[in-house]
């Protein structure tokens, strides 16, 4: 009998990126002075790829895009200027510490708060310059909670400076921390570090085996002959941070969860070849690509882990909340 396919999930996103003109190179944009990547093309190659490894089921929608000729302010008040960011950057020194970036000032700057209470959007994506002092990811709203970064909390005493002050939001929504810099496997690791947060608030409390989040980020250094798929930064074959290109084969259980919900015990020897040989987007795609993707429950939750990880203002998280 065929399996009914899970409902798409479709999310709406604001783009806000951070990429100043700079005068003295004639008026070039900040990514094109020091030949970095596109934000706009990082953009249509993460939700690219967001789309296959979630098997067809997410669709995000860039429904508005902001790009600020300027540099984001500092919870201290500071803000680079094209000159002194420039000078760090050449000298790899004296960049402004502390380094977070006043998320209640940027909010407001760029009316988030009405387009997510109205439903004009449903996340927001920030794309800056190393040191734009961004999270990976951030929850905001009621209800949130950790996130890979504490969920915002109250503002200082810089926001909102020259700004009207926001309305509440009334659903919880995640601010993603872009580096156009770097590529979109980085991108995809912030991603994980989203879906490793928020899999482990759905999961707190289930104990031994029935935690399937546990369980699916077994690898074989804490979990000798018994690897399943790993977490973020762990292949099942790792054996510190970003070692996904460790040669070493391992017994794996990765192959099992696409027969999730019904496991049938399958194991094999793997190795990195399987997940790109230490290619970081590669890596991730593998990981994301056997993340329980199908109708109905087990144990309480959701076959479909994606709805929690995309949707976090619905009522299946909520639950857990």
């Amino acid at each position: 009998m065929a399996t009914a396919a899970p409902r798409p999930l479709h999310s709406r996103v604001l783009t806000i990126t951070h990429n100043p003109f700079v005068p003295q190179e004639r008026g070039r944009r900040l990514h094109e002075v020091l030949r970095w990547n596109d934000p706009a093309e990082l953009a249509r190659r993460y939700v690219d790829d967001v789309r296959e490894a979630s098997h067809g089921l997410v669709h995000y929608e860039i429904v508005a895009q902001r790009e600020a000729n300027s540099f984001p302010a500092k919870q201290d008040g500071f803000a680079y200027t094209v000159d002194s960011y420039l000078a760090s950057w050449r000298a790899r020194s004296g960049f402004h510490h502390p380094d977070a970036v006043d998320y209640h000032r940027l909010l407001a700057e760029f009316d988030v708060i009405p387009q997510i209470n109205s439903g004009a959007i449903d996340e927001v994506w920030l794309f800056g310059f190393p040191y734009a002092g961004y999270y990976e990811s951030l929850m905001v709203g009621p209800g949130a909670f950790w996130c890979n970064s504490p969920p915002l909390g109250a503002p200082g005493p810089h926001s909102y400076r020259g700004l009207a002050r926001p309305p509440q939001a009334q659903r919880r929504f995640v601010v993603m921390g872009f580096n156009y810099e770097r590529g979109v496997g980085e991108m995809l690791e912030d991603r994980g570090h989203r879906a490793e947060s928020i899999m482990a608030k759905v999961y707190t409390g289930v104990r031994g085996e029935a935690n399937l989040w546990e369980r699916f980020t077994r690898y074989d250094l804490t979990h000798p002959g018994r690897a399943e798929c790993g977490n973020v930064h762990f292949a099942p074959s790792s054996v510190r941070d970003y070692d996904w290109g460790n040669r070493r084969p391992v017994l794996s259980r990765c192959d099992d969860w696409y027969n999730f919900p019904d496991f049938k015990g399958a194991v094999r020897t793997v190795d990195c070849r399987e997940w790109g040989n230490g290619d970081i987007r590669l890596h991730h795609l593998w990981w994301f690509r056997h993340f329980p993707h199908l109708p109905g429950e087990t144990g309480g939750r959701l076959n479909n882990w994606w709805e929690y990880i995309i949707q976090v203002a619905s009522p299946a998280l909520e639950r857990f909340v």
